[in-house]
């Protein structure tokens, strides 16, 4: 099985079933495949509700934790994120929990988006994750969640693998000559402290944008207790140079060390992307991710 590739895959035909049997009288006019990601296939239902449907086990836990987590977010956050509103339970037909949340209006950016429109995402973004990254929020959700399961904070598992992961994809960009000095200063790192609740896995491709407005953060699987530089990294992805500038006099100052985890961060999913984009033939995730690439050494 490709590394892409769905363990199961619900289409039209099944999501459909699925939320008539468990949720009648929906869908009342119409369902519409959305997209598809790493952890979701996510349908549109009569207009206002997204159904998402795990792809794959390993996502489970994730799920489980958006479902008993989102609901105590979405009021504390400056930021629309999705918001379970239906609870699919598993059955014959599925053998995974799944939920709706209300549509959020909004599209992934791509490299078409100027840097303009992104230097203007820079102070609501550093709303969002200033509250997010709050004891407050800590206090309030952070009861079972995990601590960084993934590591992503941790440089002595990071380094490594963004090594492997920017070798990977060695005929689509080549880093400079800073690329090894950071990750030796890197490396040096202590381990990280989990001093807040953190989306972990934030970029490019979890956000929606209206034009130059922010519309919403999705994608929460990966949400847990950390270090904020895992969320940090979409700073230095995703934004020129002007805009981390507006973005950190709204958020506040941070230590180096969280800035160079950040960069770490965002080298590796990043390369990350650029080789998904390009397997799956998707030309505005791979170009993005590329453009990304650069933004960290800019």
């Amino acid at each position: 099985m490709a590394q892409w590739t769905a363990e199961v895959r619900v289409d039209e035909a099944l999501a459909r079933e699925l939320i008539a049997a468990q949720f009648p009288p929906l869908p009342e006019r119409l369902l519409v495949f959305l997209g598809e990601g790493w952890d979701y296939t996510a349908f549109l239902v009569d207009e206002s509700l997204v159904f998402r449907f795990p792809r794959r086990e390993i996502g489970l836990p994730g799920t489980v934790r958006e479902i008993a987590k989102l609901p105590v977010l979405a009021p504390l956050l400056p930021v629309a994120i999705p918001n379970p509103v239906h609870v699919g339970r598993p059955s014959a037909e599925f053998p995974w929990p799944f939920y709706s949340a209300s549509f959020l209006h909004g599209a992934e950016p791509d490299a078409s988006l100027s840097d303009d429109a992104r230097r203007s995402l820079a102070r609501p973004l550093a709303r969002a994750l200033r509250a997010l990254h709050d004891g407050a929020i800590l206090d309030a959700a952070g009861d079972g969640l995990p601590v960084d399961p993934m590591g992503r904070a941790d440089m002595a598992v990071r380094v490594p693998r963004t090594r492997e992961t920017v070798a990977a994809i060695g005929e689509l960009w080549q880093p400079p000559a800073e690329f090894d000095d950071l990750l030796k200063r890197a490396v040096e790192l202590p381990p990280p402290e989990p001093t807040a609740v953190c989306h972990g896995d934030l970029h490019f491709r979890q956000l929606l944008v209206d034009g130059s407005t922010l519309a919403g953060i999705v994608d929460w699987v990966d949400l847990c207790r950390g270090d904020p530089s895992m969320d940090l990294s979409l700073v230095f992805g995703f934004l020129p140079g002007a805009g981390r500038r507006e973005f950190f006099a709204d958020y506040g100052e941070v230590e180096p060390a969280s800035v160079v985890r950040a960069r770490v961060l965002a080298l590796n999913l990043m390369s990350v992307l650029v080789r998904y984009g390009h397997d799956e033939r998707m030309p505005g995730v791979e170009g993005e991710a590329l453009a990304a690439l650069d933004r960290v050494f800019a």
